[in-house]
């Protein structure tokens, strides 16, 4: 038998960056909401471990044991005591190295996959702890729906979401490195005191109420100074999403994909159309949330 995990990609619409810490991470307070863009994860029973990927800059995607999707069956593998013989094929949609937690999202759908064909019987609670061992963002790509998590990231809260707001979505010619954009963040502070982030309140609220407009005011990035330091050219794709009509636009992450956060799906659609021929990215695609998180098909 096998079994087939759906993920869903996510957008921060805040992420505020505390200074960095003696471990070299930075406290973070991170608004997920997750974004109807998907990546399929199958996992079946094989000799040994194994990693394939098809789909979109499925050439970017490693096929060894640093793969999240790896990781997470060596993890639970090893809290149970088994070898972790699968083969995962990630069928990926979500884009590589585009501050979605494309990685992420196939490191969650794996342990979900592999936990459901192994019958290991791993609690959510159990679940999660791995999840946030296998790296910050792991744990929202698990549970999906619009969350707060502070820490790195991991520590989640279910967040109410009062309507489904309509995102676009612009990738660029290449990645951005996590790492490198958190270097330049703490470049660019230098000599700055840094604020402890928190969660905007006014954000929140119009999360609650479902309201574009007023999230829109209120949607922000810390990183996106630093993306743009690294990727100059991508101020061309946010001033060019804007001019189309987009509520708001920013960086998703740490880059270097830009989100734009439209009124409702027919505005989206002229946005996205827009930015198809503005020459400032690739690929663009339009997706709405919140949706739900890793989910065994």
């Amino acid at each position: 038998m096998s079994v087939t995990v759906r993920v869903p990609a996510k957008v921060n619409v805040q992420l505020a960056v505390g200074a960095a810490r003696p471990d070299g991470f930075h406290d973070l307070a991170n608004v997920f909401l997750a974004v109807g863009l998907y990546d399929e994860v199958t996992v079946t029973p094989a000799p040994e471990l194994r990693v394939t990927c098809e789909g979109p800059d499925a050439g970017q995607v490693p096929l060894d044991r640093t793969n999240l999707a790896a990781r997470a069956a060596i993890a639970l593998a090893g809290r149970r005591g088994i070898e972790p013989n699968v083969h995962v094929h990630i069928a990926k949609d979500i884009p590589v190295a585009g501050g979605m937690a494309g990685g992420s999202a196939d490191g969650a759908a794996a342990l979900l996959a592999c936990d459901t064909l192994w019958g290991t019987g791993a609690s959510r609670e159990e679940l999660l702890e791995i999840c946030a061992e296998l790296g910050s963002d792991v744990p929202f790509s698990l549970v999906g729906g619009a969350a707060l998590g502070v820490g790195r990231g991991e520590r989640l809260t279910a967040l109410e979401v009062g309507g489904t707001f309509h995102w676009v979505f612009a990738m660029a010619g290449r990645g951005l490195s996590t790492p490198a954009v958190f270097r330049e963040f703490d470049r660019l502070a230098e000599g700055r005191r840094i604020p402890e982030p928190v969660a905007s309140a006014d954000l929140l609220a119009a999360l609650a109420k479902g309201d574009p407009d007023a999230l829109a005011a209120t949607v922000s990035n810390d990183l996106q100074p630093a993306a743009l330091s690294l990727f100059p050219e991508l101020a061309d794709t946010l001033a060019a999403g804007r001019d189309a009509g987009a509520l708001a636009a920013l960086v998703s992450g740490s880059g270097p994909t830009t989100a734009f956060l439209a009124r409702d799906a027919e505005a989206a659609e002229k946005v996205a159309e827009a930015l198809r021929v503005s020459g400032t990215c690739g690929a663009v695609r339009v997706a709405a949330g919140p949706v739900a998180g890793a989910t065994v098909l």
